[in-house]
C-alpha cells in the first residue's frame, strides 16, 4: 500500500515539474531555482529506481532471488 502512495506522489511531483517547465518555456520565462531543484530531484529518483530495477533483473537472470530477507 505504501508503494502505491509513494508512486502516486512521485508522479504528481514529476508532472508538476514537467508542466511548469513547459509553461515557462512557452512563455519564455526563466525557471525558478526551486523548480530546477525539484527537477533534479525527480531525475535523481528516476535514475536510482532504474538502476535498482536493472540490478534486480540482473540478479534474477543469474538465479539469485532479489527479495529482502
Amino acid at each position: 500500500m505504501i508503494v502505491q502512495i509513494l508512486l502516486f506522489f512521485y508522479g504528481l511531483i514529476a508532472m508538476f515539474v514537467l508542466m511548469s517547465i513547459e509553461r515557462n518555456r512557452k512563455e519564455k520565462r526563466a525557471n525558478s531555482d526551486y523548480l530546477t531543484l525539484a527537477g533534479w530531484g525527480v531525475m535523481s529518483m528516476s535514475a536510482s529506481l532504474a538502476l535498482s530495477l536493472l540490478g534486480a533483473a540482473a540478479l534474477l537472470l543469474v538465479g539469485i532471488p532479489a527479495t529482502a530477507a
